[in-house]
């Protein structure tokens, strides 16, 4: 199904045209040499997360994490900064949240997720998340997102663009507090978002993917509801988009708070114009042996939206208007 692929330099290329003062890094006093996290431009290695970030401040730099589970969590709040695992899936943030919102809080200009972990994130409101992202751009790639409230929560910034590719999220959500649902992926409302070629699934409540972003680019991802409790729409756009949402496939599973459709768009206030949103080539079921229905576009705006080549199983209308 993943059939489009992209190059590294093209997936995670947002941030490198970000301008950032050249001004070199601050010496900081080297670490033990048993550190975990490593400013690969100085060579200087830190004992905490945390420490790594100071060390780099208003500049660019990358972060190495060796292989382990941490029970850490931090704040970015200058710079671009790329986060990475030394290798690919190696390295995990467990079980602490900053400020009471997420492992890694991100208000500085940029920052990019390479292969990192995050599992374990709640908090008392209920908006746990691996990561928060306050301002600046996002970039994620390879990452996993797993059994928290939240996997990435973003402000209402209009500035902000984010891009997702090839990661998971899964045991994400929950709608048991006062704040109201937490979702998989929560996007406030921003320029753009991208998703490609990723993966949702095993959802705790709330829905997969919600986001008030004018302009949405959903394609090739899995949205597998098979083993979702208490969950509800797949893909939720409720201040309306423009964009495309392509070359999906969606399994709606049986334990739904809300089953009525799979992709619900404007149900909240319109922000954003939505005519023109293009919505093709998803294939779409539900888990073998249920037998209901369902609309795979559930729409309030009344505008025209495209939609062409769906393949949808027995029970799922092709659009409602509400």
């Amino acid at each position: 199904m993943m059939n489009k692929r992209l190059t590294s330099a093209a997936a995670l290329g947002l941030i490198a045209a970000t301008a950032l003062p050249s001004a070199s890094l601050v010496a900081q006093p080297a670490a033990p040499a048993a550190a975990a996290f490593t400013v690969v431009e100085t060579g200087r290695e830190y004992s905490s997360l945390q420490d790594a970030i100071d060390a780099v401040g208003n500049s660019r730099a990358t972060i190495r994490i060796a292989p382990g589970t941490y029970r850490e969590c931090a704040v970015q709040e200058q710079g671009v900064i790329v986060y990475e695992a030394a290798e690919p899936g190696s390295a995990t943030l467990a079980g602490r949240a900053c400020e009471g919102k997420a492992a890694l809080v991100l208000r500085g200009t940029g920052a990019e997720i390479r292969g990192l972990g995050f599992t374990g994130i709640n908090v008392d409101d209920g908006n746990g998340a691996g990561i928060r992202l306050e301002a600046g751009m996002l970039n994620v790639a390879y990452a996993r997102f797993t059994n928290s409230q939240q996997g990435i929560l973003t402000a209402a910034d209009p500035s902000i663009r984010v891009y997702i590719l090839r990661s998971t999220f899964s045991g994400l959500g929950t709608c048991e507090n006062d704040a109201g649902c937490a979702h998989s992926l929560y996007i406030g409302d921003i320029a753009s978002l991208t998703v490609r070629e990723s993966r949702f699934e095993r959802g705790t409540g709330g829905h997969y993917l919600k986001a008030r972003a004018a302009e949405v680019t959903i394609e090739n991802n899995s949205f597998d509801d098979a083993n979702g409790r208490t969950t509800n729409y797949m893909i939720d756009l409720p201040a309306g988009s423009r964009g495309r949402i392509a070359d999906n496939w969606f399994v709606q599973g049986r334990d739904k708070e809300n089953y009525a459709a799979f992709i619900a768009l404007g149900a909240e206030d319109i922000l954003h114009p939505s005519a023109g949103l293009r919505i093709e080539s998803n294939e779409a079921r539900f888990v073998p042996g249920l037998s209901r229905q369902s609309a795979f576009l559930a729409d309030w705006t009344g505008e025209r939206v495209v939609m062409q080549g769906n393949r949808l199983a027995g029970g799922i209308t092709q659009f409602e208007k509400r």
